[in-house]
């Protein structure tokens, strides 16, 4: 076979319209992965060279950038390699940009939420106001929703309830975050005692539990400043109300809360405390 030969075979399958399409998906393919690759390196250079308050916090931010860049990078990529598909199918590009640009006109007047949307999901973002994986409570159309962080894109946040429950929220909906597990987060306890009880033994027996849980080899490590007595919080109809309070790490609150309460009712149950159930008093009338 001659180069005259070769160069014809070549030139034929250059021209095979279904091997270009082939090229383009294949080459496409590997500029995501390449990019994929190198935003993921570049993204975890850029986060360590901040502080931030723990190790959790570096890893939810890490993986916030990353879904985002990554999504971005995506659609781009393969905006541009359906361009050229339809250039390697001698699609009028021109005339088909004409007319997307005239129904583009149409369609924007409609589409003034989802820049809303994106707008508010830059500053998100930007601003760090909750990552991947927080625990955090959004309003959004006059409703609350709570749940784990799933996913965040610049448009919408998927959140997971307790019950399973995936809530789609648009930024542009949102009113009002509350992020529950950023940086550090408040055990806050209220228990009622009886109104005959030494207050005094109860602050006691309530530190002893709280310093035993931060020494504790399974509980400690989440517990930033042990659980104290803070005050007598209230007069309630049946018992007084205490009030004990402490710091632990992020999106621990309601396990450490868990365990101190189930500590301190054998604690109490130990030093004769009782935690009073609901009372009436009846007075009979007939008596005066």
């Amino acid at each position: 076979m001659d180069m005259t030969e070769s160069f014809q075979i070549l030139q034929t399958l250059l021209d095979n319209t279904l091997l270009q399409v082939l090229t383009t998906v294949l080459v496409a393919s590997l500029i995501q992965l390449f990019l994929s690759l190198s935003i993921g390196r570049l993204v975890h250079r850029a986060v360590r060279t901040h502080k931030y308050a723990s190790h959790t916090d570096e890893e939810k931010r890490e993986k916030t950038l990353l879904a985002i860049f990554r999504t971005a990078t995506a659609v781009t990529i393969w905006t541009i390699a359906v361009i050229v598909i339809l250039w390697q199918l001698d699609v009028n590009i021109a005339a088909l940009m004409t007319g997307a640009g005239l129904i583009g006109i149409v369609v924007g007047f409609g589409a003034q939420s989802t820049i809303k949307d994106i707008l508010a999901g830059i500053f998100i973002i930007t601003e760090n106001q909750y990552r991947v994986g927080d625990i955090v409570t959004l309003r959004a159309a006059g409703e609350n929703y709570s749940g784990v962080v799933e996913d965040i894109t610049l448009r919408i946040t998927r959140l997971r309830d307790l019950d399973g429950n995936l809530h789609i929220i648009q930024h542009g909906e949102t009113t009002t975050i509350t992020n529950r597990s950023f940086g550090y987060a408040n055990v806050n306890v209220d228990v009622g005692v009886s109104y005959d009880a030494d207050i005094n033994l109860v602050e006691t027996v309530m530190n002893k539990v709280g310093a035993a849980m931060k020494d504790d080899e399974t509980w400690g490590p989440s517990i930033i400043e042990p659980i104290k007595f803070l005050r007598v919080d209230g007069f309630d109809s049946s018992a007084v109300r205490m009030k004990a309070l402490g710091k632990v790490e992020p999106a621990m609150q309601w396990d450490v809360a868990g365990e101190f309460r189930r500590r301190l009712m054998a604690a109490f149950k130990k030093n004769n405390i009782t935690i009073p159930l609901p009372q009436i008093v009846v007075h009979d009338s007939k008596k005066h």
